[in-house]
């Protein structure tokens, strides 16, 4: 299948980063998407020095950056998946999401579950940033729910 026109049909979105310590953080890379259809932005560790994650440890991991996202939108926070392959690293709360209002530093909760220490240094890509849209539901009570061939039917219920 040829892609020739994805990149003009994808719909673009002004996301305002701003740096949080533009002395010491002035050399950190804005998120970038690294592939023409890429559907994250790799967001990139802004650490004083390497940090090396025990075997069943979480950290959170600063990015140097602090997001405006438009109202009716929020970012996802992913894995990446060659890390979590690879070496076990995971985001702790996959995904986890920035709210349009959130003003704080954009910190990256990772965890290693993987089967040996593994070390971040300043600049490792360390997890995506998926912007996306948010439908707000309303909560409304009822009686009763209406029926469904899987009812109550929980985890594994449908087969493997």
């Amino acid at each position: 299948m040829v892609h020739g026109g994805a990149e003009k049909s994808r719909q673009r979105l002004k996301v305002g980063f701003c740096r949080l310590r533009p002395a010491e953080d002035g050399d950190m890379a804005l998120p970038v998407y690294h592939s023409q259809l890429a559907a994250g932005m790799d967001v990139r560790a802004a650490l004083a020095e390497p940090a090396v994650m025990e075997v069943g440890t979480i950290r959170m991991v600063p990015t140097g950056f602090s997001v405006a996202i438009p109202a009716g939108y929020e970012i996802q926070v992913r894995p990446r998946s060659g890390l979590a392959i690879k070496h076990g690293i995971t985001v702790v709360n996959a995904p986890g999401t920035i709210d349009a209002d959130y003003r704080g530093e954009i910190m990256v909760g990772l965890i290693n579950l993987g089967a040996a220490p593994f070390t971040i240094n300043r600049h490792d890509r360390i997890a995506q940033l998926v912007v996306a849209p948010v439908t707000l539901a309303e909560a409304v009570e009822v009686d009763a729910l209406d029926s469904t061939v899987r009812q109550d039917g929980g985890f594994g219920h449908t087969g493997l």
